[in-house]
């Protein structure tokens, strides 16, 4: 492969691999806010336990977090130095705010979180889960900001070649920002609650009880889970439409539609065909797409062809349904199993079975959804504006990063590795927990 290649498939591992850490920290922490409330209300030593076992492992994301976005900013200078310079003038503001005011907040409070139970009083203490949870909201606004301004760029002028700021409200809130910024926080706290759900049916499976606090957390998250889908297909349908005003070509792409079409059918399935500009085989729902795009049976969905670029159609058409595919699996395992607690409060074998294979599907469709759109903006890194060829460097030999992209993912994928076998080993661990919790009256 050439060197931009290379760099493409080098920041794509850099950041698949940090966003699966931020993905859990942004909901986890609002998790181990409730958790941490729910102690002090009820004096109930089973929050408790489940706060111990889940702010260890929110460190853990934190901190995984933080040095691999170190790693992947780093390739701005060093792979991209053409993005920097045309749009270093949004860019770097706004990963400053972020700087400024989420990862300083976090850093501040992140000490009191996990070691200030007993040093200062419960107010603070809870107030410091707050904050730290609030500190990682704001983190992943301000990288939505710039992420979306990408893909719907607005407020801004050209001066000699360089993008200069005219209005920074529409460039933090411009067109996909509301919908970016609701989809992933919601995709989050849905990960999130996939996780506990399947950890603390791990649990509960080896300890054969439905006493512990594992079951607490695994009703919790499961009725969050039940309650947070389809308001995410709500998002993601207005998401949709908002891509569909502002990126007609990813849309085409996700479709895998290559005429103009007015009643345009849903593919299901289809083999595409980009060197033919066709689909070689498809599966299809008369109308659907157009329904679903327009609301209207026969409003047009103008295809692939009529675009002079478009993205790499059947990764995009595989990744959005892969998407979709785990979106409809969630919804069905959550509402069955919510079903079932609120009924007799109890599951069988074969669903706590189930909650544990679901238990990094939140990861999956993360991915999924990822690649989606930021493949579906290709060739631009910043839509319409500058192509991905135009920011990658010149001077950087494409041995020099095969080299450091090999270094890369043997380094991630033991880390991601050994990330899920220790938080499997917490778990197992937590089951024999509760010696020496404090007392209500010691809070």
């Amino acid at each position: 492969m050439d060197a931009l290649t290379l760099a493409r498939v080098q920041f794509a591992a850099n950041i698949s691999f940090h966003i699966l850490f931020p993905s859990l920290s942004i909901g986890l922490g609002w998790f181990l806010l409730f958790f941490k409330i729910k102690y002090t209300k009820t004096g109930d030593e089973a929050w408790f336990n489940a706060y111990k076992l889940w702010v260890k492992i929110f460190a853990l994301c934190f901190a995984l977090g933080v040095v691999s976005g170190i790693t992947m900013s780093l390739q701005f200078g060093t792979n991209w130095p053409g993005f920097m310079e045309k749009v270093g003038n949004v860019a770097g503001p706004l990963l400053a705010y972020e700087v400024l005011t989420a990862f300083f907040l976090e850093a501040t409070f992140l000490g009191i979180m996990l070691y200030g139970f007993k040093k200062v009083s419960n107010r603070i203490h809870t107030l410091s889960i707050f904050l730290v949870a609030l500190g990682t909201t704001l983190s992943a606004f301000w990288i939505i900001a710039l992420n979306s301004w990408m893909q719907t760029p607005s407020g801004f002028v050209i001066i000699g070649n360089k993008i200069h700021p005219a209005n920074w409200l529409e460039i933090i809130f411009n067109p996909s920002m509301p919908y970016k910024f609701l989809h992933m926080i919601l995709a989050s706290f849905l990960t999130v609650a996939f996780l506990i759900a399947g950890i603390s049916a791990y649990c509960s499976l080896r300890d054969g009880s439905t006493n512990t606090f594992h079951f607490y957390t695994l009703k919790a998250s499961i009725y969050t889970a039940a309650v947070l889908i389809p308001l995410q297909i709500v998002i993601g349908d207005m998401h949709g439409l908002s891509s569909f005003e502002h990126q007609p070509a990813k849309i085409a792409a996700i479709e895998a539609i290559w005429e103009d079409e007015k009643g345009a059918d849903f593919r299901v399935f289809a083999i595409p065909n980009e060197e033919k500009k066709r689909n070689d085989f498809e599966i299809t729902i008369p109308h659907l797409s157009s329904i679903l795009l327009t609301h209207k049976l026969d409003g047009e969905v103008r295809g692939l062809k009529s675009f002079p670029y478009h993205p790499p159609v059947a990764s995009v058409f595989f990744t959005f349904r892969i998407m979709i595919g785990i979106g409809v699996l969630m919804l069905l395992v959550a509402w069955t199993i919510s079903f079932c607690l609120l009924k007799n409060n109890y599951l069988s074998t074969l669903k706590l079975k189930a909650l544990t294979y679901m238990t990094f599907s939140g990861w999956i469709a993360i991915l999924a959804g990822w690649y989606t759109a930021e493949i579906g903006r290709q060739p631009w890194v910043v839509y319409n504006i500058l192509l991905t060829k135009d920011a990658a460097a010149r001077t950087v030999s494409g041995g020099m990063i095969a080299s450091s992209l090999a270094l890369y993912i043997v380094t991630y994928s033991s880390l991601v590795i050994f990330f899920i076998l220790l938080i499997f080993y917490l778990a197992r661990k937590s089951i024999y927990a509760g010696v020496g919790l404090p007392k209500k009256e010691e809070v």
